[in-house]
């Protein structure tokens, strides 16, 4: 239970990258006492100094999670940063909590695994609220975020990528595509964007064109689509020629650094926004 006078708990149920970081943060500069989950080989350790308490677990031990919930009082909880999906496959040691709620799932998509996770813990009267609930500042903005604008030819690959990174999401397979002359290059799965980039960009030998999207029923509590300077980075090493991506539906890290990144590298970098006829707007 919360002493009296301690500020608010909320639960923080980190991954990797910077994202847990910049959510602690804003959440103890609103007043909230942040008590965080680390997992083991993907939160970057600087959390601890961050969060005001840290228990750090393996992958799947969720009853581990709620009994810590518990004890430090939590009664609302965010998912934040990555996890490295594959590690499903070989790096999982699940408590008796998380093995039940694993053999439970018949279709282990990235949404269906998390929305069973998320049920879990209100079941456990935890609430999980949205990700972005003290970080609207760091949604992608719509317009051209370059200096370098985008083709004709790049335009018309983007709404194509456009369309079928919508339908990729429908199917909640991935967000990203990388096309290029309207051939689709790669589409993301469990490997991530990162890789998804590198595998489209050889293909592509130069000029690929990365597409990345919400998906259509994207639950805004967690797996936010996000981009920062590490994903132009990786463009640039393929010599990629363009991200467009979703204003207002995705995270954006770094922002200056991704810009200056994509103006030394001549890589065209857009937010833009679709309407109810389809036609994009940047």
């Amino acid at each position: 239970m919360t002493e009296p006078g301690l500020p608010s708990p909320i639960g923080l149920i980190a991954g990797g990258g910077q994202f847990p970081l910049l959510f602690a943060e804003a959440a103890r500069a609103r007043g909230r006492r942040v008590v965080a989950v680390a997992h083991v080989n993907e939160t970057l350790p600087e959390l601890e100094q961050q969060a005001d308490v840290t228990c750090w677990v393996k992958l799947g031990q969720l009853g581990r999670i709620i009994k810590y919930f518990r004890q430090e009082g939590v009664g609302e909880t965010v998912f934040a940063g990555t996890i490295t999906k594959t590690r499903i496959f070989h790096d999982v040691l699940p408590d008796f909590k998380g093995l039940t709620l694993w053999n439970k799932i018949d279709i282990r998509l990235d949404d269906a695994i998390l929305r069973a996770v998320a049920q879990t813990l209100e079941e456990e009267g935890i609430r999980v609220i949205a990700s972005t609930c003290y970080l609207d500042h760091l949604f992608f903005p719509q317009g051209l975020l370059s200096r370098k604008k985008p083709s004709t030819a790049q335009m018309e690959d983007i709404r194509f990528g456009w369309s079928i990174a919508r339908a990729v999401g429908r199917l909640d397979i991935g967000q990203c595509v990388v096309v290029r002359d309207r051939s689709v290059l790669a589409v993301e799965a469990i490997e991530g964007t990162d890789a998804a980039i590198r595998r489209g960009g050889e293909l592509a030998g130069s000029g690929a064109v990365v597409v990345k999207l919400k998906k259509p029923d994207q639950d805004f509590r967690f797996d936010l689509p996000a981009t920062g300077e590490k994903t132009i980075a990786t463009l640039a090493a393929v010599k990629g020629a363009v991200l467009a991506v979703e204003a207002g539906q995705s995270l954006l890290f770094d922002r200056a650094a991704m810009v200056r990144a994509a103006d030394r590298a001549g890589i065209v970098v857009i937010g833009l926004c679709e309407d109810d006829q389809g036609t994009l707007h940047s």
